[in-house]
């Protein structure tokens, strides 16, 4: 009976100082299986797959491989074992190209026979319907490409049983479909795939099996043609959760930002915004779509202050009522634009490297945004600890406490703090880049409630998505970027996945014509 399964998991428990991240978990995946894994943030997903695939060692427990007990204690016995991971974050180097990074850590290493790799590579490829180019370097492919190349490098070193974590994170609907369709390959050839992610209509399409976990707890698994997200999302949640987006027309919408002519060149010279001529309205989200890397962070940073742009650009701000001459945001840094009353707020990308400081507790990084509002020398401490305490707790942040650095935080409990901080600065223009990127389904509809109550009190909400389900169902209206250019606007209510997708690709006007 056990020959069946490719793994199996007992009892296993981790954790770390005084959290336990996984407390006597069970999972089995079958050979030949998609299983899908859901939980909650901290719920301790991640952790059990990092033990599966060697970055961490279980406290106990058994884990079983093709029957047969085993010891994983490094990912090199992960690999030994047929075990491979394809990260959230790709493991790759940019300056080496498709063959050099799969060559990297098998002996020889940069020593590349360029010929047998492309040509073990053109047969996986063959096999399973992907595409990669062995001689293109990473740097110059896109984020499809890129995740390509890391399945690829795992196939390669001969992994039988493959984890995807959020492997959909940033693909259009197009990428999303011909991954599921190369998965399906996989598990035609006897392939388990194991695969971490929070859409549940994913879940639906792709998986044969679905485990839940809920605070380190292992809750139950189920076939997912005897599931429906209702039912996925009480496992997870524990009670039962509103899957709807309440979205209201906007009511008095007034101009607030107006971007015209907005050119934004890198350190290189690389145009990464390219004439960007756009409104942003009070009362309104707008969403902005676009692949990965197509200038969404960049038009955000030079809303706010933190990205110069090319001369003749321009980026004014109407202040609250129709009355009032616009005042020109470009030249001016953040403290800046505070200074003159305008309330910005931004949640950028990269939550630990621009949004919050690592090294920091949850009420420290409260204080960022408020040291300079005290009167006198020393730092006003009792409003930023209290906004902490209510964050929190409005948000369910799972931590010991207010004290602890936010580094120890997982991804998704880093992001609401960060998110809850940004609202509770009362702004008028709320920016948000990848919002609910990595947060589970009960923490995401949260974040759209504030984001609704945001537009309702009269703030211009820009919000940058990559699920294309959620742009649809919460925004207005839809700017989408494609290569640093404005592909269209479409309208939020009447737009659908399918053209917007297009558009991504800059295919939708040709697809129309």
């Amino acid at each position: 009976m056990a020959e069946e399964f490719a793994v199996r998991m007992v009892n296993i428990t981790k954790t770390f100082g005084h959290v336990t991240a996984n407390d006597k978990v069970y999972l089995e995946l079958h050979r030949g299986e998609i299983l899908s894994l859901l939980g909650e943030n901290g719920s301790g997903k991640t952790t059990l797959m990092n033990m599966l695939s060697g970055i961490y060692f279980p406290d106990s427990g058994q884990i079983y491989i093709n029957g047969r007990e085993v010891t994983i204690s490094s990912p090199h016995d992960a690999y030994r074992l047929g075990i491979g991971m394809v990260h959230q974050h790709f493991k790759l180097v940019d300056v080496l190209t498709a063959a050099e990074n799969i060559a990297l850590g098998l002996p020889g290493g940069l020593v590349v026979d360029r010929k047998a790799i492309g040509a073990r590579v053109r047969e996986i490829c063959d096999r399973y319907g992907f595409s990669v180019d062995p001689d293109k370097k990473v740097y110059d492919m896109s984020v499809s490409e890129k995740q390509t190349l890391e399945i690829v490098k795992t196939l390669y070193r001969g992994a039988d049983i493959l984890i995807l974590d959020e492997p959909t994170a940033v693909l259009t609907p197009q990428e999303t479909e011909t991954l599921f369709a190369v998965m399906r390959n996989m598990r035609a050839d006897g392939k388990s795939i194991i695969i971490i992610t929070h859409k549940l209509n994913e879940v639906l399409e792709i998986s044969d099996r679905v485990t839940v976990l809920r605070k380190g707890e292992y809750i139950g698994d189920m076939d997912t043609a005897k599931a429906d997200a209702r039912a996925l999302t009480d496992m997870m949640v524990g009670r039962t959760v509103t899957l709807n987006i309440q979205r209201d027309l906007p009511v008095d919408p007034q101009r607030r930002l107006e971007i015209r002519n907005l050119t934004v060149k890198d350190a290189d010279g690389v145009v990464r915004l390219d004439d960007i001529n756009l409104d942003v309205y009070a009362g309104e989200i707008l969403g902005v779509a676009g692949v990965s890397g197509c200038g969404q962070k960049e038009l955000l940073e030079a809303i706010a202050g933190l990205q110069p742009a090319v001369s003749g650009s321009s980026i004014k701000y109407r202040p609250t009522g129709r009355s009032g001459p616009a005042e020109e945001l470009l030249g001016l840094g953040p403290r800046a634009v505070s200074d003159r009353g305008i309330r910005l707020a931004f949640v950028p990308e990269d939550r630990l490297g621009m949004g919050l400081v690592a090294s920091m507790n949850i009420a420290g990084n409260m204080m960022l945004k408020e040291y300079r509002a005290g009167k006198s020398p020393l730092v006003e401490r009792r409003h930023p600890y209290d906004m902490a305490r209510n964050i929190v707790r409005e948000l369910e942040v799972v931590t010991p406490s207010i004290e602890t650095p936010v580094r120890q935080l997982s991804g998704g409990n880093v992001q609401k703090v960060l998110v809850g901080r940004e609202i509770a600065m009362h702004p008028t223009v709320l920016m948000s880049a990848y919002a609910v990127r990595g947060l589970d389904i009960n923490t995401s509809y949260t974040i759209y409630r504030l984001l609704n109550e945001q537009k309702k009190a009269g703030v211009a909400v820009i919000y940058v998505g990559e699920d294309l389900d959620v742009l649809l169902q919460l925004c207005d209206r839809i700017a989408v970027l494609c290569g640093g250019r404005l592909s269209d606007i479409v309208d939020g209510r009447t737009a659908t996945k399918e053209q917007v997708g297009y558009l991504m690709t800059n295919m939708g006007k040709e697809a129309s014509a």
